[in-house]
């Protein structure tokens, strides 16, 4: 059974380029509340611990570098169907083949620096939600 939350990180880049205000109204407009979010920078370690899943890919040591070169924005959201209504926000991890208005099509430069992570499921949300967030700092 779906859930109602999802969790989503504004990654380095989009940070970098001045993007927050403009992806929290676009997610907030999609009728997301959210229910969590903070303004942090993961250490390499904390990064590679949250990608761990990818770690024996090619891109898991560029993957930790990226995410670790910068102040990123985390929050989990609630909404019906969060996690497939987010996705489907988010567009695809190419942003040249993600969908016109999605967020990656409006603010990522590349693969590598796609603006936007979005939970796939919803036990990754559960725990990726977790990862960043003790239970008494998510508010209904």
């Amino acid at each position: 059974m779906a859930t109602n939350r999802t969790f989503t990180m504004i990654k380095p880049d989009a940070v970098r380029n001045g993007h927050i205000g403009a992806i929290l109204d676009k997610i907030c407009a999609a009728g997301f509340k959210i229910v969590a979010m903070k303004y942090t920078k993961l250490s390499a370690e904390k990064a590679g611990e949250f990608y761990a899943v990818h770690k024996e890919r090619p891109f898991y040591g560029e993957l930790v570098e990226f995410m670790s070169s910068g102040p990123i924005v985390a929050a989990v959201l609630e909404k019906d169907n969060a996690v497939a209504d987010f996705r489907k926000l988010i567009g695809a991890t190419n942003p040249a083949e993600a969908a016109e208005g999605t967020i990656r099509a409006l603010y990522a430069t590349s693969i590598g620096e796609n603006a936007v992570h979005g939970a796939d499921s919803d036990e990754n949300a559960a725990i990726e939600g977790s990862f960043h967030f003790a239970g008494t700092e998510m508010f209904a």
